[in-house]
């Protein structure tokens, strides 16, 4: 029912609005900095009928984001939504992932030599596209056939449409790495049902495409297969109207379910560990849990809680539970002021040594700091959300001419 709501909404969007949108844009400063053409092969363009599609293009690093990324397809779809003839915009990947998130290897070199403005420079471009998706006045269909991780999720779930496969491989592990769900996970977390939100933030496991439909993340399910059939359907639609987008999406998807080992089966238990206050309540909940059932759920999930940085889980839960009573401009600027926290090492240089162990130097021993959950005050916990200094901006959104969905 939200979902129709949505596609509702967006069919009565007029293109009065679009031109006030664009009007207002064409004096936005952003585009004018790290616009650099030898990068548009990074993002490539298809134009077919009525639509648009962007293909990210990394596939050596599965797609990952960078900053001239960002800016381009910031770029593509401001032209596509003040182009009458571009009736939806469709967004995938090449190769084996859509997105495994940003390009974090390049920015822990940007940290440790000191560029701490194009670390700024990153955030905030990715954080603006990411609304600018979750805004964006025509149809948009995220094809999710392969890897879809951290700033994936967070340029692909706040848009209309999100087509899952066989494929999909879902996950926000950014506590194993030190840092925190960003990219406005911690919206779209907390909006899933009962405490998954929770379980997926803290740990980072994977969710597979049937799960992905099942707890709403995707909007449809096809095999990998169909996904050819879907695009070339996709590309041959004259139409600017959400429903004929959806019905489209529908004939070609597949109806599946979770198999009998999935997380989604294990909703009662994981409602209740991870319903309570602390992370410290929550993994007594699954020891004692474990204790008694002797549970390989319950004992993986503690054994992954028992990697990641103490801090980061402190963080995250904190995030994901006010990110249930925010909206996704809310989330996204508060995120911007975690982010450069985490990456500014006042607090912790969790987040390099992260990185370090896990995808520089890939020894898979990570040096936290604080070690333990008990050294982590609730002072470093509450700084992590502050900004910088006085004077350090926040993300400034377009919120007086674009208003996200609730």
């Amino acid at each position: 029912m939200v979902q129709s709501l949505k596609v509702a909404l967006f069919t009565r969007r007029s293109l009065q609005n679009i031109r006030l949108l664009t009007q207002t844009r064409n004096q936005c400063s952003l585009l004018d900095h790290f616009h650099d053409h030898d990068h548009e092969q990074e993002v490539l363009v298809e134009g077919r009928a009525w639509s648009r599609t962007a293909i990210l293009n990394r596939p050596s690093v599965l797609n990952a984001l960078n900053t001239n990324m960002g800016v381009r397809l910031h770029e593509l779809y401001n032209s596509w939504e003040e182009n009458p003839d571009v009736g939806f915009v469709v967004l995938k990947g090449s190769g084996r992932a859509f997105c495994a998130g940003g390009d974090i290897v390049s920015l822990y070199h940007m940290i440790n030599e000191g560029k701490i403005e194009h670390c700024k420079k990153f955030f905030s471009t990715l954080y603006t596209f990411i609304y600018m998706v979750g805004t964006y006045v025509k149809p948009h269909v995220a094809i999710l056939n392969g890897i879809t991780m951290g700033g994936g999720t967070g340029i692909s779930i706040p848009g209309t449409f999100r087509v899952a496969t066989d494929k999909t491989v879902f996950a926000t592990p950014e506590t194993l790495i030190g840092f925190h769900p960003d990219a406005g996970a911690s919206f779209h977390l907390s909006h899933l049902p009962g405490r998954m939100g929770e379980y997926l933030g803290l740990t980072g496991e994977k969710l597979k495409g049937e799960e992905m439909v099942a707890c709403g993340v995707a909007t449809h399910y096809s095999h990998s297969s169909r996904v050819p059939l879907i695009e070339e359907h996709l590309g041959n639609l004259v139409t600017d109207d959400a429903s004929i987008v959806e019905s489209s999406l529908d004939k070609y998807g597949d109806l599946v379910h979770p198999d009998k080992t999935s997380v989604l089966h294990r909703v009662e238990i994981l409602d209740k560990c991870f319903s309570h206050d602390t992370v410290e309540e929550i993994i007594d909940s699954l020891e004692i849990e474990s204790s008694k059932t002797k549970d390989p759920w319950c004992i993986s999930t503690l054994k992954r809680l028992k990697e990641a940085s103490p801090l980061s889980l402190k963080v995250s839960l904190k995030s994901i539970r006010e990110g249930r009573y925010q909206t996704l401009d809310q989330c996204l600027i508060r995120e911007y002021r975690m982010s450069l926290q985490g990456i500014s090492k006042q607090i912790s240089s969790d987040f390099c040594e992260g990185v370090r162990a896990r995808l520089v130097d890939k020894d898979l021993s990570p040096k936290w700091n604080p070690p333990t959950l008990a050294q982590v005050s609730e002072d470093m916990v509450n700084q992590y959300f502050s900004p910088l200094s006085e004077a350090e901006p926040d993300l400034d959104l377009p919120t007086h001419l674009r208003e996200a969905f609730p």
